[in-house]
């Protein structure tokens, strides 16, 4: 898939430079958008193949699923409240019916065509070997399901992060100038990206981890207690949530220092183990055996995002931004990241 993430990234680029020239020479971009389109561009190849631009579509609709649930999410408190025909409801229902509408017409699609390498397929692929014969229900279920989680994982949290580490770079120009020199040098001659040269890019790596520390993609990591157990000196009783702030967890002073709350890639030049006492107090992907099966997929996104962008644009903040994450499905900036953008 490098050379899908190769084509997206340079779809972008090519369209900020067009921006740029028209502006003469520095354009304003609120960049939240480019972000998803580029990780929406990927994910939809990636999952539905030639059929990719039904999968932009889909995409699009869960986004607003995504926006409508998170603004009851966290504050809807009461049994059943789901379940009520309120107007948020209805339009939840009205979207959902949609979205698995359109799925299932890509998958009736693919049935009758020839089979992808793409994830869609593998899910087919799955159901097909499930055992499960004569529950066409479950399955048509299962695939629907699938296809949002793939949507949630691997296409909002990656432009989500790509938005925030480009926020942190321009507000730190002494690092875009390190990451800059690093990229440069791998990509001698106008050569774009490739899986070696990717595993390569420390300097960026240690920026994209320390990005995910300040501002994880994910909110909570929640686990059911499945028998009575203790946390330290809690006693968590069987059938217990446990939610884990990840944000709050990435920044506690007493497992990553005085200056947690500071923006500090270098903390990561030995790797994850070396950045704070508890290694597994670090999780933008999870932890254990349930780590996020996408992680290196979107690690490489981010990398060839990010090395094309700043191989090709210097950028800072624009006075327009307004610094105020939001608590939502994801952590994202509630009022978009807006930069100012020079071509090099």
């Amino acid at each position: 898939m490098i050379n899908v993430m190769v084509e997206s990234s340079i779809t972008l680029v090519n369209s900020w430079s067009e921006k740029i020239e028209k502006e003469g020479g520095v354009a304003e971009i609120k960049i939240d958008s480019h972000m998803r389109s580029f990780s929406g561009d990927v994910i939809s190849k990636a999952c539905f193949g030639s059929n990719y631009a039904k999968g932009q579509e889909i995409f699009l609709k869960l986004r607003a699923l995504q926006e409508l649930i998170s603004k009851i999410a966290f504050t809807s408190t009461i049994p059943g409240f789901r379940y009520l025909p309120t107007k948020s409801n209805r339009e939840i229902w009205k979207l959902e019916r949609e979205v698995q509408s359109l799925i299932l017409k890509v998958v009736k699609e693919r049935k009758e065509a020839t089979s992808e390498k793409d994830l869609l397929q593998m899910i087919l692929e799955g159901t097909k070997n499930s055992g499960e014969p004569g529950r066409g229900d479950v399955m048509d279920h299962f695939v629907v399901d699938n296809c949002k989680n793939i949507y949630l994982a691997g296409y909002e949290t990656t432009a989500v992060a790509a938005s925030w580490t480009l926020m942190l770079l321009a507000l730190n120009p002494g690092w875009q100038a390190k990451v800059r020199e690093e990229v440069m040098q791998l990509l001698r001659g106008g050569q774009y990206p490739d899986a070696d040269m990717i595993r390569k890019m420390k300097t960026l790596t240690m920026v994209i981890n320390e990005s995910l520390r300040l501002y994880p993609p994910v909110a909570v990591v929640s686990r059911e207690a499945l028998e009575d157990m203790k946390l330290g000196n809690i006693q968590v009783p069987k059938g217990v949530n446990v939610w884990t702030l990840t944000a709050t967890l990435h920044q506690d002073p007493n497992i990553w220092g005085p200056d947690a709350d500071r923006f500090d890639p270098e903390r990561f030049a030995n790797g994850v183990t070396g950045a704070c006492k508890l290694q597994y107090a670090y999780m933008p992907f999870g932890v254990g055996p349930r780590t996020c099966l996408g992680q290196n997929f979107a690690m490489a996104e981010l990398k060839v995002l990010l090395a094309l962008i700043i191989s090709n644009f210097s950028f800072s903040i624009s006075p327009k931004y307004r610094h105020s994450p939001a608590l939502r499905l994801v952590i994202e900036p509630e009022f978009g990241v807006d930069l100012l953008v020079r071509r090099l």
